[in-house]
């Protein structure tokens, strides 16, 4: 006998249908209703109230045929692991790789990416970051328009796919992060409206229906939300979950939405016996999201840092346009490296207003990701140029090295490691024809006012948009993708080796600047890297006693260092002998 339970709690009626055949349902306490039904291995299930249309589980762990069929059980239990040796670990300063299934290899799938995990392994890497994996309408897509948070999609392999997946991450050493999203659901396919108050017109999000989490009956959605992230962590064995744009999460409540779920994920974790992580992407600049919930935070392990990201990235590009605007300055570079944000209560001119807090002593800079790309900021771009095609690769180095030996945890984005020539465009496959030409036009429309013709903006339902995407592992032992990877696997080890180097004590470094030079000196106890962003040479003078690692010509003579063009330099400081007892 199986339970099946759902939450309807305006119904009259409700029906669970498997197989074909209709079984009534009892109502329980707080608008649940439920009924035990003897059920056939593979049978396929759905739920219809006061007598309508039969429709998925909104809490459905599988849809093996897409987002408009009926729902398939689970049994976690029959699952055989194999790795029993992983006792998991902060992510906290560990260096984080994200990809996306689907793009990552040229099948697309969880079983495709484990032929490519001891490549990751090489590079040094710690943790893997899935982009959404709840399954979302039609192949193929970036995963933030899923309607069935607890479904793993299929096209990528389906639920025991993911937990071999994890569990070859496991084998090898690398924790798992999980992209999820709880700030709104994509609307083709989205069946929640059908059972209950799943959303609001309280309040609009960017992508449509804002969650209801504070309004009546919202107690049993936030439940949704909540129990979605303890499967994930229990069930699949993930370590840490980041939580999609965690600021168009509109909560009310006392205790926010954030705030309980890390406190939920403590519990579990306590249960389990292993580290569970959540991290935060936003752009208000909030310090409350990584503050402990006894000092008035959220009590979140750590969140996304886009202020290092834009400050590095206008300064080796030039690039000025949109929310760029609000950078450019190598002095914003070293408040970033220093402070974490930028903005801590200054005046934004693109949002015309001021923004930010300052983080609190208590913060170190481990719990900020840092990144020179991720699949937003590359994806966004209308041709969804990467990094490496906007710069030449000596400077590309020098970048990988700020974001390597800085004091955030770092995070590579896929195929960064050797410079992949594939860009990372937008793209969707969306079975509604309405909903596909509105996102057609509306990206066009998007880039039309920063002066791109339509015909140039790539069409996102078009497969070729996709297939571009795919990244192409003949690259990796090709020139110059080679020379690439092997500057990432060098920083990496060098980073594991020295502590100083990995450290997050924001008052344990100290950034100087010159502006015109265009050089920048992160200073640790023990270690100096010294970068030349400009197209000239320069020397310095430097408290260093040997180079640990360099670009090519880097020349270190006495305490006169010589960086040529684009380079960067990672040096040992001199020891200060001990003062005799």
């Amino acid at each position: 006998m199986t339970l099946f339970r759902v939450w309807a709690p305006v119904a009259a009626t409700v029906e669970v249908q498997v197989a074909g055949e209709r079984h009534p349902m009892s109502r329980h306490d707080g608008g649940w209703w439920a009924a035990d039904v003897d059920i056939v291995r593979d049978a396929d299930y759905g739920f219809s109230v006061d007598g309508r249309e039969v429709l998925p589980d909104p809490r459905s762990a599988w849809q093996p045929h897409g987002v408009h069929a009926l729902s398939r059980v689970v049994d976690h239990a029959q699952f055989e692991w194999q790795t029993s040796t992983w006792h998991g670990r902060p992510v906290l300063g560990q260096v984080v790789y994200e990809l996306h299934v689907g793009t990552f290899t040229e099948a697309g799938t969880f079983d495709a990416a484990i032929e490519h995990l001891d490549h990751l392994v090489d590079l040094g890497v710690d943790f893997v970051e899935l982009l959404p994996i709840a399954a979302f309408p039609g192949r193929y897509g970036w995963g933030y328009d899923g309607v069935f948070l607890s479904a793993v999609h299929q096209p990528y392999g389906g639920p025991d796919a993911l937990k071999r997946f994890v569990d070859g991450c496991h084998a090898r050493g690398l924790g798992v992060v999980l992209d999820v999203v709880y700030n709104h659901l994509g609307p083709d396919g989205n069946v929640l409206a059908a059972y209950g108050p799943y959303f609001t017109d309280s309040y609009a999000t960017p992508w449509g229906d804002a969650v209801n989490y504070s309004g009546p009956e919202s107690d049993e959605v936030r439940r949704f939300a909540v129990d979605n992230a303890i499967m994930w962590l229990r069930d699949y064995r993930i370590d840490a979950l980041r939580l999609d744009a965690v600021h168009e999460i509109i909560d009310t409540s006392a205790v926010h939405l954030l705030e309980e779920l890390a406190t939920d994920i403590a519990a579990l974790s306590e249960q389990v016996g292993r580290p569970l992580s959540l991290i935060a992407e936003t752009d208000l600049n909030d310090p409350r999201l990584v503050t402990a919930r006894e000092a008035g935070g959220y009590g979140l392990d750590a969140q996304w840092n886009d202020d290092f990201h834009h400050a590095l990235h206008t300064v080796v590009t030039g690039e000025s346009f949109g929310y760029y605007e609000d950078f450019g300055s190598m002095a914003q570079l070293g408040t970033a490296m220093t402070r974490g944000y930028v903005y801590a209560g200054e005046y934004s001119v693109h949002r015309r207003r001021r923004h930010g807090r300052p983080l609190p002593g208590s913060i170190i800079g481990h719990q900020l990701l840092g990144y020179a790309q991720d699949h937003d900021q590359i994806g966004n771009r209308a041709a969804g140029d990467r990094l490496s095609s906007l710069i030449s690769p000596s400077l590309a180095k020098v970048t990988a090295a700020l974001v390597l030996t800085g004091p955030f945890t770092p995070m590579l984005f896929m195929g960064e490691e050797w410079g992949a020539s594939t860009p990372w465009q937008y793209f969707t496959d969306h079975e509604d024809e309405e909903l596909a030409e509105s996102v057609r036009t509306g990206r066009r429309g998007e880039f039309r006012a920063f002066g791109w013709n339509d015909e140039d903006v790539p069409d996102p339902q078009h497969p070729a948009t996709m297939h571009r995407s795919v990244l192409q592992w003949d690259e990796v032992g090709t020139q110059p993708h080679a020379d690439m990877l092997a500057w990432h696997r060098e920083l990496i080890a060098l980073r594991r080796a020295l502590p100083d180097l990995r450290d997050g004590r924001f008052d344990q470094l100290r950034v100087d600047i010159d502006e015109p030079r265009r050089l920048l000196v992160l200073h640790r106890p023990s270690s100096v890297v010294a970068a030349n962003l400009s197209r000239v040479q320069h020397t310095i003078d430097i408290d260093a006693s040997s180079l640990l690692l360099a670009s090519p010509d880097v020349d270190l003579l006495g305490s006169r260092l010589t960086l040529p063009p684009e380079s960067v330099a990672i040096l040992a400081r001199r020891r200060v002998p001990s003062p005799r007892a």
